[in-house]
């Protein structure tokens, strides 16, 4: 039988994981990387124009002027739970062989 790739595949250590994630700005943009690869598409009109607010972390189309996050439509969307913490928890929970808490 072969063996899986997927199952057998490097993770990532801790320590490699706080410095890819260790910080809010480090998981928002690794966020925006995800949601939108080739940069951000409106979700509203698909303009690819926008500007940025930064103390809100607000999108805002130049097209429709419709404001979005990166959290809105995703399973953080409500959340107050830091992305660090968000990313930590899929972290611990994806990576462990063996049986772990969901608290």
């Amino acid at each position: 039988m072969a063996r899986n790739k997927v199952q057998f595949q490097k993770g990532l250590d801790m320590a490699e994981f706080q410095r890819l994630y260790g910080s809010e700005e480090q998981c928002h943009a690794a966020l925006v990387t995800m949601r939108w690869p080739t940069g951000f598409i409106c979700p509203k009109c698909t303009t690819s124009k926008y500007s940025f607010c930064t103390p809100k972390r607000l999108f805002q189309c130049s097209g429709c002027g419709l404001q979005t996050s990166v959290r809105a439509g995703t399973v953080f969307q409500k959340s107050k739970t830091p992305l660090t913490k968000w990313f930590l928890a899929m972290h611990l929970m994806t990576c462990s062989k063996n049986d772990i808490s969901g608290m």
